[in-house]
């Protein structure tokens, strides 16, 4: 499903895509990939206090097989639509 985003982090060692989170969920997974080329993931944690951002980052990180030191929210920390870089 991240096909495109993991061929452009190992092409160019960043990526940068628009994540609309779903907080609350029974668990972590991406839902899908919209038709605007966002990406709708679903997050086991509340958005209170950076819980949600925290486990975003740690699932996203996990996805692409780096560190999450390597993920960062580069805008909507406080919002559901957010725009992260993934770098390798």
């Amino acid at each position: 499903m991240l096909q495109k985003f993991h061929q452009e982090l190992n092409e160019s060692g960043s990526v940068h895509f628009t994540v609309r989170a779903v907080p609350n969920a029974a668990e972590s997974k991406i839902l899908e990939v919209m038709d605007d080329e966002s990406i709708k993931i679903a997050v086991n944690a509340q958005p209170e206090k950076g819980k949600a951002n925290k486990e975003l980052v740690k699932f996203i990180a996990n996805e692409f097989s780096v560190k999450k030191s390597d993920v960062s929210i580069l805008s909507g920390e406080f919002a559901r639509i957010k725009i992260v870089k993934v770098s390798s």
